[in-house]
């Protein structure tokens, strides 16, 4: 089995026609992605390839949310704790971040999810009635 790093994954799947080693190093992802052989990618590169996607080539969420459900579909493709990366991209739909959502997913097994500041990540978990619920922590006052 093969384990895959972030820059296989955004080779694959990001067309960036400016950068000559990148389309060079694309019909290399391209060979081992569709080799058939066993292959792997994890949750960290997942959540990285979707930062890349968003933040620096500046991908809408869907196309986001549609790369990664090829992935999963993907027969050859292990995905470290698919549960988690799976249930993610449904938050994810639903309108959670896509790094909070897997944050989230992550935590299943929690009572709850902490956090200071994302009040709008607790807000729309309790709407969506996400368990385990997010929790704003309360700060003391300086």
């Amino acid at each position: 089995m093969i384990g895959l790093d972030t820059n296989v994954l955004a080779r694959y799947y990001i067309d960036d026609k400016a950068d000559t080693e990148a389309m060079r190093q694309r019909l290399a992802a391209r060979r081992l992605m569709e080799s058939g052989q066993p292959l792997m990618v994890s949750k960290s590169v997942i959540l990285e390839l979707e930062w890349v996607m968003r933040g620096y080539y500046g991908f809408a969420q869907a196309e986001v949310a549609s790369v990664v459900r090829h992935l999963l579909e993907q027969p050859n493709i292990r995905i470290e704790d698919r549960d988690a990366v799976e249930q993610a991209l449904s938050n994810c739909e639903a309108g959670i971040d896509f790094a909070d959502a897997l944050h989230h997913s992550s935590y299943r097994s929690c009572d709850s999810v902490a956090t200071f500041d994302d009040r709008k990540f607790a807000r729309r978990a309790k709407k969506l009635g996400l368990a385990p619920p997010v929790t704003v922590v309360p700060q003391p006052v300086a």
